[in-house]
């Protein structure tokens, strides 16, 4: 098994890519392996945040929204907008650390 390149914060050559960068160009790995992974140090004795590194070549473009994928979307954050115990349909998300709408928590 061969262990991955790693490189620094910043550090990375050009042609590869994390996923938050592909999605920005308008891409996604497509299925391809991590072609290596990226360190940021961090201070106090923790240990590094690691992310992983694609090819940019090797990416394919995101796939679109059908219209089927657009109505569960709607459909989550209708349900994530409905309180739970009125019923009401907020213009908000409901807070789960509240686990029902201001009105209802403020009684």
């Amino acid at each position: 098994m061969s262990r991955l390149p790693v490189y620094r914060w910043r550090l990375a050559p050009e042609g590869l890519a994390t996923r938050r960068q592909l999605r920005a160009a308008g891409l996604r790995p497509g299925g391809q392996d991590v072609a290596a992974q990226l360190e940021r140090p961090r201070r106090r004795g923790r240990p590094p945040l690691v992310g992983y590194l694609y090819h940019v070549e090797q990416a394919l473009p995101v796939r679109p929204m059908t219209p089927a994928k657009w109505a569960a979307l709607d459909a989550a954050m209708t349900a994530r907008r409905t309180c739970p115990e009125c019923g009401e349909l907020r213009e908000y998300v409901i807070p789960p650390s509240l686990g029902c709408c201001n009105q209802c928590h403020a009684g």
